[in-house]
């Protein structure tokens, strides 16, 4: 009688920890962790090419070490455009620093989001990160929209490559392609130079991990902090606080309606549908 009475409590409770478990991903979503889709996308740019970007570092340590914990590009902050851009019929590449393997940050499945799932399971997409583009081989000139992608990563390599920051001044100069960046991806703008030596940035109303974010997480090790970073090359940083900033989302486009930027991981569908806005009036 006591172990029947005993299994049927265990069994409860293991019931109980289940839906616990399952409910993990509804409650991050309210809180405002990967937030759903409310944009309606009704775009048609067949014929365009979009450029997205990533990082080719994948261990988090302090500069100069060479072991630490796995690291990479947070996959939604590639995935969300990505299937977004390939909705609206543009032709998308993904490109890196050095080329070849994209390192992925690892997520617990509650953070994964749908279009990582979509994109992990499939064959095609995911040998486009194994096998990025080598952003020194492309003309950046010949796409419409160059998105920088983020994760922890990024801030080891995006921010000190000046072949990135050369070709985003090409772009900026020699075309009229929307410059966009998301998370730590807003690194990649800080070597842009103008003609007369000045960070092509300076001035400009834009957004990334505020320094709360990274002291909130914890992960101070880095070697480059996006709001810091952009402050210190003249930027005029806007961003949304909240009681943990890994909730925030905010999306900025600067007056000139060139560069776009979103605060971190949560903007994915936000910057991608002001992106296309953008896109469709140009």
């Amino acid at each position: 009688m006591y172990n029947f009475l005993n299994m049927r409590i265990a069994l409860s409770l293991l019931g109980i920890i289940g839906l616990l478990i399952l409910s993990i991903p509804t409650g991050v979503h309210l809180a405002g962790l990967h937030p759903k889709n409310t944009n309606e996308f009704d775009f048609n740019f067949k014929g365009q090419k979009v450029l997205i970007i990533a990082t080719n570092h994948g261990v988090l340590n302090k500069p100069g070490e060479e072991t630490g914990k796995r690291t990479g590009l947070f996959l939604s902050e590639l995935s969300i455009p990505y299937f977004h851009f390939i909705e609206a019929g543009l032709d998308v590449e993904i490109a890196s620093i050095e080329g070849g393997d994209v390192p992925l940050e690892p997520t617990p499945f509650f953070i994964k989001t749908r279009e990582d799932n979509a994109f992990e399971s499939n064959p095609l997409t995911m040998n486009k990160l194994k096998n990025s583009k080598k952003i020194d081989n492309l003309d950046f000139t010949e796409y419409s929209i160059i998105f920088i992608s983020g994760g922890w990563g990024a801030s080891y390599d995006l921010g000190y490559s000046d072949v990135l920051g050369q070709k985003i001044t090409d772009a900026y100069y020699n075309s009229d392609a929307i410059l966009a960046g998301i998370c730590h991806g807003v690194l990649g703008f800080i070597r842009a130079m103008k003609p007369n030596g000045d960070f092509l940035i300076a001035g400009r109303k834009m957004t990334g991990v505020t320094d709360k974010q990274v002291k909130e997480l914890g992960i101070s090790i880095t070697p480059m902090h996006p709001e810091t970073e952009l402050k210190r090359v003249g930027v005029t940083f806007k961003s949304q606080t909240n009681f943990r900033d890994i909730f925030s989302n905010y999306t900025v486009v600067d007056d000139e309606k060139r560069f776009v930027t979103s605060q971190n991981q949560n903007g994915g569908h936000d910057i991608s549908y002001t992106i296309l806005e953008l896109l469709q009036f140009k």
